[in-house]
């Protein structure tokens, strides 16, 4: 009895691996490398961003901190817009515009600048704000890839409906689709890698570029170049709302 269970044991765990990770693995291990590593003591790194809309070119660069759930990212260029922030707490948005009086509520899906909304520029957390099923597998220039369709689990997220591409072999996502509730695709993004994040002396990929794209005009797009990702001490108090205006 004790060596067919075994037996049986074993043929199980030979076919869960044949099966291939689950949608909430691929998520988590893809989210890692776009800002999400969990770290006890917080991560930073800056985004330029680019973006031209309607035949218009503008230039952002940010100085992004992040610590778990929460998440600053402040102006640093153009000087005219230097030291405006938002403030990420878990999915509560923030605004904090020098002169204001007080913080301002966002949505994440609001416009940030071009195709990028405001929940694109600190950390992705799709394993925490969106329902995954693995759809398929399909080949993205060249790179074997699960296909996931997602499904956002509270309204206050910045997408409705995504189709995600996580690459097989290094589980990174490189290519969305962001849908409408109806299942319009408006917008489109390619990821690229090329830096990497060391936290606790382990080092693993970290997002360079990525390049989104208005699906009805070709010539819309943003650029945002992710530089100098690196293991920060980012104290808890650094991410209080409170704090922002004293």
């Amino acid at each position: 009895m004790k060596k067919l269970f075994c037996l049986v044991l074993s043929l199980w765990s030979m076919v869960a691996a044949a099966e291939g990770p689950t949608a909430v693995e691929l998520l988590a291990a893809s989210d890692r490398a776009r800002g999400a590593a969990a770290s006890t003591q917080g991560l930073s790194w800056t985004a330029e961003v680019e973006t031209v809309e309607n035949g218009e070119t503008k230039n952002l660069v940010y100085d992004i901190k992040v610590r778990g759930n929460d998440a600053i990212a402040q102006v640093t260029s153009p000087p005219r817009q230097k030291g405006e922030l938002i403030l990420f707490n878990d999915r509560s948005l923030w605004y904090v515009k020098p002169g204001i009086k007080k913080p301002v509520s966002i949505s994440p899906r609001q416009r940030l600048v071009g195709q990028a909304a405001n929940g694109d520029i600190a950390s992705t957390q799709y394993a925490r704000d969106y329902e995954g099923t693995i759809a398929g597998e399909e080949t993205i220039k060249g790179t074997a890839a699960w296909k996931l369709d997602l499904k956002a689990k509270a309204k206050n997220v910045t997408y409705d409906k995504i189709t995600y591409w996580i690459s097989k072999k290094e589980q990174l996502g490189i290519r969305a689709e962001f849908l409408t509730v109806s299942g319009e695709v408006f917008k489109m993004a390619e990821v690229e890698y090329g830096n990497t994040m060391t936290v606790g002396g382990k080092s693993f990929p970290f997002v360079k570029l990525v390049v989104i794209q208005d699906a009805k005009n070709a010539q819309n797009v943003t650029k945002i170049k992710y530089q100098n990702p690196r293991e920060t001490n980012n104290p808890p108090s650094l991410f209080n709302v409170n704090n922002l205006l004293r």
